[in-house]
């Protein structure tokens, strides 16, 4: 009888210890959260990375070159140089939309 009751008396201890392992502040299931939100974090800070060398590189090719100039005055003046004719084609037909 006192092994059965000693038994069980172990076997709530062993319960109550698992319990902060699994739903208190630093339980498995926060570590998993926490590794998931840093996988994420890791990700975005990825392609954040790989767009901020891409503007580095513009901004390097604007103060050095000038042809990174010359194309964005093409492009979004509509800019032409001395010797050169604009020649602008307009499609007329309409474009058919897609469903």
């Amino acid at each position: 009888m006192t092994m059965k009751i000693l038994a069980g008396v172990l076997g709530a201890l062993i319960l109550l210890i698992q319990v902060p392992l699994w739903l208190g502040k630093g339980s498995w299931l926060r570590v998993w959260e926490v590794e998931r939100q840093v996988d994420a974090a890791r990700d975005r800070n990825g392609k954040l990375e790989v767009r901020n060398s891409g503007l580095a590189a513009e901004v390097k090719d604007l103060k050095t070159g000038t042809d990174a100039v010359e194309e964005r005055a093409r492009y979004e003046l509509g800019l032409v140089r001395k010797d050169e004719v604009f020649v602008q084609i307009v499609d007329d037909k309409p474009k058919p939309k897609q469903p």
